[in-house]
């Protein structure tokens, strides 16, 4: 299976073309060519950060069980991990893969392009005084941006066209891929020898334009701080369990006109991430600091009260950057429909995650 990657410095863009080839069962084999630039060359290039594109593109990982040479096929295991009465947890992502539209749950794969030249996928160190961190340099790693809506085009409709909407990445047609992925994953657990049924998680026509993390060094708390934004749009989000054999499976739980629109972490709440003495894994978002001393007039309104207090306020609660939104068009299981949906404008104003471990 073969990848054309694009790599741009934006302005000038730079290409470097190389072919990957993803062969279940064997290593990865990478063929590449760098140029060579001269001085006249290298004065051009800005610095603005790498732009990526993938042409062609078709990962597809596992699964669990022997290949045709009767060998342990290759996954993805998390191992070490203990249960509450002692017994070895193991986790296995039996099959990953991103694909082209029309994949049917990952059983018939195809090639699909991931960015766009004129919106590529960014690895950039960006000015954090421009995003709300001040006299930092941000790291940011990030999905193609989301375009005005005379430009872009509907985020969910696989048939839509330029004007639509907001998302750069294009869906299928006849004549062209597209740059929406199938995206898919079979999972295991399994307790002692105890091992549950496969659990199927399905995005058909996925588009994650918009999202983005960014991290930076937080110098008071001497810990990794940053931002995370992940929007998922997709027609179809499914769910279903399935035996090991597959031979047989459960209902299938199917989100029509999946949205998720998740902010965690801002320019006010950084998320940090931490590992405690005994080696456990820590995320925190901090309550909101409050500004310098200032009061809210009992009307409310800006007039009554102390501008900069009531300001800070008012950015807080507005910013929809800040907000996280969930909308299902229809949830359905099997051929029963339960109807549609909706979360908005949710913020996140605590947050700790803790991993322990419950081992005797």
């Amino acid at each position: 299976m073969g990848i054309t990657a694009r790599f741009c410095s934006i302005q000038p863009c730079l290409d470097l073309v190389f072919g990957v080839f993803l062969t279940l069962g064997w290593p990865i084999v990478v063929d590449a060519e760098l140029k060579s630039l001269d001085d006249t060359e290298l004065s051009e290039v800005d610095g603005a950060g790498i732009g990526l594109v993938f042409d062609d593109f078709i990962f597809s990982h596992g699964t669990d069980g022997p290949d045709v040479n009767g060998d342990q096929a290759r996954v993805f295991r998390l191992t070490g991990i203990k249960s509450s009465d002692g017994q070895d947890v193991d986790i296995t992502v039996n099959h990953l893969y991103i694909a082209g539209a029309g994949s049917h749950y990952g059983e018939q794969l195809t090639p699909v392009n991931l960015g766009r030249l004129t919106n590529p996928w960014r690895i950039d160190v960006v000015d954090g005084d421009n995003i709300g961190v001040p006299d930092m340099a941000i790291l940011e790693l990030a999905a193609p941006a989301l375009t005005s809506a005379t430009e872009g085009f509907d985020c969910l409709s696989t048939t839509a066209v330029v004007g639509s909407g907001q998302c750069s990445s294009r869906p299928a047609t006849e004549n062209w891929r597209g740059e929406r992925a199938d995206i898919g994953l079979q999972m295991n657990v399994a307790v002692g020898t105890d091992r549950s049924p496969n659990l199927n998680i399905h995005a058909r026509s996925a588009v994650v334009d918009g999202s983005y993390i960014r991290l930076w060094g937080d110098d008071e708390r001497r810990q990794m701080a940053g931002q995370f934004r992940l929007n998922l749009y997709s027609p179809e989000v499914s769910i279903n369990a399935c035996s090991q054999d597959g031979s047989a499976c459960s209902s299938r739980i199917t989100m029509s006109d999946f949205v998720m629109e998740l902010a965690i972490g801002n320019s006010l709440q950084p998320v940090f991430f931490d590992v405690d003495g005994m080696g456990n894994f820590l995320l925190e978002v901090d309550p909101i600091a409050m500004p310098k001393a200032g009061t809210i007039g009992e009307s409310g309104l800006r007039a009554d009260s102390d501008p900069a207090t009531w300001d800070f306020y008012n950015d807080y609660y507005s910013n929809p950057e800040y907000r996280s939104n969930v909308s299902i068009g229809n949830l359905s299981v099997t051929n029963k429909d339960f109807g549609s949906a909706r979360i908005e404008g949710m913020i996140v104003q605590h947050l700790k995650i803790q991993t322990k471990d419950l081992a005797p």
